[in-house]
């Protein structure tokens, strides 16, 4: 799909469709009222009948209709206008989208910016049209024997959409929102392409391989370190995960390189369990198919930083990516193991399970080489936090309330929203052990806090954030497949400390 910013009047057009919306009460949005006057109230008439009432998520497909030049036009239904709302104008967008897949109407031309969300400005709008069309309209088929040729795009559906604004003063504004939508995006694909894929092809070392990928496109510094490497820098917690599974362990290191010369850098650091068996405390076999999105946190950080590198951001980031499989091998870790993690503390394994944690730790150890301005990690870490927030918002956990106050208002901006959930000292006790510094895992009890616990012991030398995705990365059921959450909160996060 192609986009493009222009400034026309609906009743004025030469498209395939005009796209404009109708609030509840009979009331028209602008571009619909002026469609109405040209048409001589042919859209009052329609309306009167009862053809349309405009609750939010419906719509009404209306072809030549009397005095405008365009051959169609879709009326979206936008619900009461004083309650119009972020979620109804991206439900809006998505039912647009949706309801001209299947017809013949490839140049569209879309008025739904104009309407008013809760003050957001233009910019927002239009990132969010190209976000949730761009969502709309993506599918996944790489593995299935008939898919759609690379390159050859569906013969219905839109393949042009021209975003309308108001005025001539929001154009440049707006193109610049269409170049920061359409390369969140781009990462937001590449996040659920990988989350997508099948265990036995997306691999630590299919990861590592993308992340090569992400060098030779974009200038990315990357670094792969093998087993003997993370031996030798003393990486016992992350190892001894690996060791259960007949795919090597790698820990991906991604540079961008733009800020200014001293700048400290934002590190980002994603779980990347590309299969989680369970090891020894094995999973129940029912929805295990879906332990193939436990490294969508190292897809969000892949993500993000092909993100960082299309809008060339003037900033330092790192992204950190310790991926490995978590098998019940003969070799594999057993309850009661003791492990010891590179920062020297050693850790009470008291379930398998419990080894995203295991495999992070050692990640914020090694973190601390870079000085980081701040180190925020992913994770699909606790089905505590999909007990707690569902799957709406993700958990986040902070040492520093400032960090934590910035990615909050950074998921409200990106409309990809996380809940600031406590780390007091009470709960650390949990995770006591009589055999080691700590155990793994701190009972049924808080179980999402008390993981983000265990990660705190390993983040104290510097700012830390840790965001628990395990309800926001992917969706079951029959719309089965990854989200490519959180990489909006992350772009939104990134972008506004570029501008600071």
């Amino acid at each position: 799909m192609e986009f493009s910013i222009k400034n026309g009047k609906a009743e004025k057009l030469h498209n395939d469709c005009v796209i404009v919306g109708v609030y509840e009460g009979e009331k028209l949005s602008d571009s619909a009222s002026a469609i109405d006057q040209a048409s001589s109230g042919y859209l009052s008439e329609i309306i009167k009948r009862g053809d349309m009432d405009g609750k939010v998520g419906t719509s009404l497909l209306l072809h030549k209709v009397p005095g405008i030049k365009s051959e169609r036009v879709l009326l979206v239904g936008l619900g009461k206008e004083r309650e119009f709302k972020e979620s109804d104008y991206r439900q809006v967008v998505g039912v647009a989208v949706k309801s001209l897949a299947k017809i013949g109407a490839s140049d569209v031309a879309c008025f739904l910016p104009e309407l008013q969300v809760k003050k957001k400005p233009v910019d927002w709008k239009v990132i969010q049209l190209v976000q949730v069309a761009n969502d709309m309209v993506y599918r996944f088929d790489q593995m299935k024997g008939k898919k759609v040729k690379e390159g050859k795009a569906p013969k219905q559906g839109i393949k042009s959409l021209e975003i309308q604004v108001s005025s001539k003063d929001d154009i440049k504004p707006a193109e610049a929102a269409l170049k920061y939508g359409m390369a969140l995006s781009s990462g937001v694909k590449l996040a659920k392409d990988l989350g997508n894929l099948p265990p036995n092809i997306c691999t630590p070392t299919y990861l590592a391989e993308q992340a090569l990928e992400l060098k030779q496109t974009y200038g990315l510094q990357v670094e792969v370190l093998e087993r003997e490497e993370l031996q030798k820098l003393g990486m016992g917690s992350f190892l001894g995960v690996a060791q259960g599974s007949v795919q090597p362990p790698k820990f991906i290191i991604i540079q961008h390189n733009k800020g200014k010369k001293g700048q400290k850098p934002v590190v980002l650091v994603g779980k990347g369990i590309t299969f989680d068996t369970g090891g020894i405390s094995l999973k129940p076999g029912a929805e295990m198919d879906e332990m193939k999105y436990d490294m969508c946190g190292a897809a969000s950080v892949l993500g993000a930083l092909k993100v960082v590198a299309e809008m060339d951001l003037p900033l330092n980031v790192v992204g950190i990516v310790p991926t490995c499989e978590n098998m019940p091998d003969g070799n594999a870790i057993r309850p009661g193991d003791v492990l010891t993690s590179m920062s020297g503390q050693t850790i009470e394994v008291l379930n398998t399970d419990a080894e995203g944690r295991l495999i992070l730790c050692d990640a914020l150890t090694y973190a601390e080489r870079f000085n980081p301005l701040a180190v925020i990690d992913i994770a699909t870490l606790t089905g505590a936090c999909v007990i707690a927030l569902g799957n709406h918002a993700s958990g986040l956990f902070s040492n520093k309330d400032a960090l934590a106050k910035s990615l909050l208002q950074a998921g409200e901006d990106a409309f990809d929203r996380a809940w600031h959930m406590p780390l007091w000292e009470d709960y650390q006790s949990q995770l006591d052990s009589n055999f080691a510094d700590m155990a793994n895992i701190g009972g049924r009890a808080a179980g999402s806090i008390t993981a983000a616990c265990f990660l705190s012991r390993f983040a104290k030398k510097y700012e830390w954030a840790h965001l628990d995705i395990a309800g926001t990365a992917w969706k079951s059921g029959k719309e089965k497949g990854s989200t490519g959450r959180p990489v909006p909160l992350l772009t939104a996060f990134l972008v506004q400390l570029a501008k600071k």
